[in-house]
């Protein structure tokens, strides 16, 4: 239990401090342009436009590297809030909470949108509502992936799981 307590304080603490970062200390295109001066995918990434806040992000407007900033940090937010509702998920599960994953989704959205209205202290940052609901997008994307694997892990390491329900079936 204090392991996903520690685990939870030390996601948020990183949050915390990469929301507290200017864009100009966060970008990546300087790494990118050197990374990928060639490129790669350049013809497939040109075919691809996002919506985002209002206004068409692609190559096109943005520029290849840009591009691919953005594509990255969006996936940082999906894939971060996901994993922060799974850990909220499994502190609520130890905790025996009813709801478990209710509570650690509602939670996930609440963080997200304090880190979002944050944001707009921060110099060069905004906070976007857009950004809520990507994070709390990923979370529910991650939450439920999580819970498909975790109950065929469990009717794996179970056999009598699948016997039982077989048996509820009527086979």
């Amino acid at each position: 239990m204090k392991k996903y307590i520690i685990a939870i304080a030390a996601v948020l603490i990183l949050l915390f401090c990469v929301s507290s970062m200017t864009y100009e200390q966060q970008t990546i295109v300087p790494t990118l342009q050197n990374t990928l001066e060639n490129q790669p995918f350049y013809n497939l990434l040109s075919k691809i436009e996002v919506t985002y806040w209002g206004q068409t992000i692609s190559v096109e407007t943005r520029g290849y590297y840009y591009f691919i900033e953005f594509l990255v940090r969006k996936g940082l937010h999906f894939t971060g809030y996901g994993f922060i509702s799974i850990l909220f998920y499994l502190m609520y599960r130890k905790f025996k909470i009813r709801f478990a994953v209710v509570f650690a989704l509602l939670t996930t959205f609440a963080v997200a949108s304090m880190d979002e209205f944050r944001q707009t202290f921060v110099d060069g940052r905004t906070g976007i509502f857009d950004d809520v609901i990507l994070d709390t997008s990923g979370a529910i994307t991650f939450m439920i992936v999580f819970k498909i694997f975790f109950v065929l892990y469990q009717k794996i390491k179970n056999p009598s799981l699948r016997t039982d329900s077989a048996n509820e079936q009527g086979m």
